[in-house]
């Protein structure tokens, strides 16, 4: 009905730490003629706003798709209150029992997998910063 509205709110989130993350790692680098990603790649790391932007697609991709599916199915219209669900009492309970359970589920499995990614992607550039000569 509207699990997907967790996973949004996540998302706005992540992106505004994400792009207060560029700022922060810009000014880092201000005084220098290199870019973050330059700089990065000159000390083998990952950036951690790059990170957050992965985690900011994995979410806002999951969002579009979720939301795509509930206006298919008629769960969401253009009109007020947007959501079917809404209603009703009985049917405004259901709903946020399901945003309270698969919805806050779906987005922690989201950022789980992320978390994932991001020690697997650290570890191979780990391994390839070990093997390359000095």
């Amino acid at each position: 009905m509207a699990c997907f509205l967790v996973s949004a709110a996540e998302a706005v989130v992540v992106t505004a730490v994400e792009k207060a993350e560029e700022k922060k790692e810009a000014k880092a680098l201000e005084g220098s003629a290199v870019s973050t990603i330059e700089a990065a790649n000159e000390k083998a790391i990952i950036p951690f706003s790059r990170k957050l932007k992965w985690l900011s697609w994995m979410l806002w991709g999951g969002v579009l798709l979720l939301a795509f599916e509930h206006v298919w199915h008629g769960e969401v219209v253009p009109w007020f209150p947007f959501l079917t669900a809404m209603s009703d009492q009985a049917s405004t309970a259901e709903m946020l029992q399901e945003i309270a359970t698969v919805g806050v589920g779906m987005a922690a499995l989201i950022t789980l997998v992320w978390v994932g990614i991001c020690m697997v992607a650290d570890s191979i550039v780990k391994r390839a910063r070990m093997m390359e000569p000095t």
